[in-house]
């Protein structure tokens, strides 16, 4: 065959969401390039050659991008880099991987969950309803495999997707048969020009394509989203939930005492909030949003009972890991963000020593100072400038100790707790000081706990 009737797609970046593309656009008969500025890791390199994929790694070869009929954008690659500029100024097609997945996703169906908190507990809670109920339904996007990779190795009908605002912005069609937004609060805005009305118009995208048969499913209680809706229309059929009322409509989800109830289809699904396997309040607005999603899905309300009952949370979300001599030890590494740590303190019960510390993206700590001073006996730090924090919530707690590693800080925490206490790593920064990734953060905090 000759390779140059072919269309030519080039994929920019090799992590999960560009190899998926590029593994999609190979078996779609697309003549695929991938091209990363950086270094390739080895199991995806492996992937590419295995796939007979032509790659570039440590720079970009201008002559085999700018001959594209379409770009994708790995979801990390700001507008402002030089290659982006060429490939703009080409009037190259630039699209983002689920864009890409979109056309030729066939049938199926797609339940798509952003959000600045909340969306991968959201997206495995609801991923959680449709298998449990025996339905064929993936878990893709920012969680588990890119949507294009499996739609190119194992199609399901439906997909549960999360989607962060990188992912949207570079989508044209990519329609999402219900979308659901969780929550808008500042994060990432150096990539939108400081203005916090382009990121929130960034996660609207999620329901710009939306018909009238199509559902998106809204937090009542976030004021970012409900100013928004009163100044821009959406196409899509909203259904709301909240906390703190009762709904006037007959449809969307509320909290009424420990019940929550998820009204759809004329029936009520109501189930005592202390039956939850997932705790704290804000998992009774993820629980929500999971739930109504399951209902349109066309699941009965007995099944999602049982499966919320059942649901096992996430790896380094609010995982409760031991209690050591009356002591419980929680890690919330996932929180890299002060918003993630408000949630974290919202749900303590126990007086709380509390782990901070790590790359700090200029956090604003007065957003937790209320619960901080209600609930936290002592900080531990844990990263390599801790003088932020210092400053923040110097003689608003009891005691703050610097440590440089996992196993000194949770060793400094055991030495401050009393027995009914419990300790929080839920350290508002990025990881990257001190540890590869989030996800080592917890693990060494976690082998530290079992140390003691």
């Amino acid at each position: 065959m000759d390779t140059h009737t072919n269309k030519r797609l080039v994929v920019l970046g090799a992590a999960e969401s560009g190899i998926g593309a590029a593994l999609l656009g190979k078996q779609q008969g697309w003549d695929v390039f991938v091209s990363d500025g950086g270094n390739i890791k080895e199991q995806y390199k492996k992937t590419l050659q295995d796939a007979q994929i032509a790659f570039e790694e440590g720079g970009h070869t201008l002559d085999k991008i700018l001959n594209a009929e379409v770009l994708v954008k790995s979801p990390g690659i700001p507008e402002k880099v030089e290659i982006m500029k060429k490939v703009r100024a080409a009037g190259i097609e630039v699209c983002s991987e689920i864009e890409f997945g979109y056309r030729y996703k066939g049938d199926s169906k797609i339940i798509a969950i952003t959000g600045s908190n909340g969306k991968s507990t959201t997206t495995k809670l609801t991923h959680h309803l449709l298998t449990d109920a025996g339905y064929d339904a993936a878990l893709v996007g920012n969680i588990g495999y890119s949507f294009a990779r499996q739609i190119a190795e194992r199609p399901a009908e439906w997909y549960v997707m999360e989607i962060s605002s990188f992912q949207l912005d570079d989508i044209h069609q990519f329609r999402p048969d219900v979308a659901v937004l969780l929550n808008i609060t500042p994060d990432h805005l150096d990539r939108y020009d400081y203005k916090f009305e382009n990121y929130i118009a960034s996660k609207f995208r999620i329901a710009e394509n939306q018909r009238p048969q199509d559902y998106f499913i809204i937090n009542k209680d976030d004021q970012v989203i409900t100013n928004y809706l009163t100044t821009h229309s959406i196409k899509s059929h909203p259904i709301k939930f909240t906390m703190s009322e009762q709904l006037q409509t007959k449809e969307g989800g509320y909290i009424s005492g420990n019940d929550m109830h998820i009204q759809f289809g004329g029936e009520d699904l109501n189930m005592s909030i202390h039956d939850l396997a997932l705790k704290g309040k804000h998992n009774q607005s993820n629980s929500m949003a999971a739930g109504i999603s399951a209902r349109i899905a066309g699941i009965r309300k007995e099944k999602i009972r049982e499966s919320f009952s059942s649901f096992e949370g996430l790896e380094h979300r609010l995982e409760f890991v031991a209690t050591v001599r009356g002591v419980d030890f929680i890690n919330d590494s996932k929180a890299t963000n002060v918003n993630s740590v408000w949630f974290a303190l919202e749900s303590m019960t126990k007086p709380t020593i509390l782990i901070l510390g790590g790359q700090d993206k200029g956090n604003d700590y007065n957003e937790i100072m209320e619960l901080v001073e209600e609930k936290v006996k002592a900080i531990v730090c844990m990263g390599i400038d801790n003088a932020p924090i210092h400053a923040a919530f110097e003689g608003k707690v009891g005691s703050i100790v610097d440590t440089k590693s996992a196993v000194e800080a949770v060793q400094a925490a055991y030495s401050l707790a009393d027995k009914g206490d419990a300790v929080l790593l839920s350290p508002a920064c990025a990881s990257f000081d001190l540890f590869k990734n989030y996800e080592d953060r917890g693990t060494q905090f976690k082998a530290a706990v079992h140390e003691l």
